[in-house]
């Protein structure tokens, strides 16, 4: 399936649903499409990203779309992540505060228990995520510098 079947594909899906979540996963699809057909890329690359969409043997009419198309989009993601190196926006930026966040709870337990354990637990939180807001959005500004960013 070509990146332009795809997004046809995926632009009729949108059209016939009127689930609002569904809408959503395909909306996110057609974006990534989009993103990936402005692109350029050698003629192996693009054939080695259809024959992906082959193996996420879109055309099944499952009957859990939203789950279907979502873990299917999310494997798409993983793969061009790992082939491609393509990370979507704010990538960086939402593992940093995941991070963080864990960390800071953790930190806070640990370090900051001579203050009331409530007080040193929400320090460690707003501590940690406002370190990884700074790492991820760092680390999203170098990626879309060197244009691995869709």
């Amino acid at each position: 399936m070509t990146l332009q079947e795809a997004s046809n594909f995926f632009d009729r899906l949108k059209n016939e649903s009127s689930i609002k979540s569904e809408r959503k996963v395909y909306g996110k699809f057609i974006h990534l499409l989009g993103k990936l057909k402005n692109r350029s890329f050698s003629k192996e690359e693009t054939q080695s990203m259809e024959a992906e969409l082959d193996r996420l043997t879109l055309e099944l009419s499952p009957e859990n779309k939203k789950k279907y198309f979502r873990t299917s989009l999310s494997r798409f993601e993983k793969y061009l992540k790992d082939v491609f190196s393509l990370i979507p926006k704010n990538y960086y930026t939402n593992l940093g505060l995941g991070l963080g966040t864990s960390f800071g709870i953790l930190s806070g337990v640990v370090f900051l228990s001579s203050f009331e354990r409530s007080l040193g637990i929400a320090l460690g939180l707003t501590f940690g995520m406002l370190i990884g807001l700074i790492i991820g959005r760092s680390m999203d500004a170098k990626a879309i510098k060197e244009g691995r960013a869709l």
